[in-house]
């Protein structure tokens, strides 16, 4: 149910243009921790472009990461603090 509200919510959204299409690496390390973006990077599940009109800054299709961020289950595992 809970990922059924967030989609619907994420999808109401991006309709009414409130959300970005992409994401810069600096805003996806923000959101869901440097070392998981790093990770899925180096893993090929997503893919970081720079546009043709930006400078050095590298994107991220935040739908992607969305996507492999709900299906990664190691959000759930322990800090290595708390092991």
């Amino acid at each position: 149910m809970l990922d059924a509200v967030s989609k619907g919510t994420d999808e109401a959204l991006y309709a009414a243009n409130a959300l970005p299409d992409t994401l810069t690496k600096a805003q996806a390390y923000g959101i869901y921790g440097r070392s998981n973006v790093d990770r899925w990077i180096q893993e090929g599940l997503i893919h970081p472009v720079k546009k043709q009109n930006s400078s050095s800054k590298k994107f991220i299709d935040r739908l992607k990461l969305e996507a492999v961020a709900r299906a990664s289950n190691r959000t759930t595992y322990l800090p290595v603090a708390d092991r």
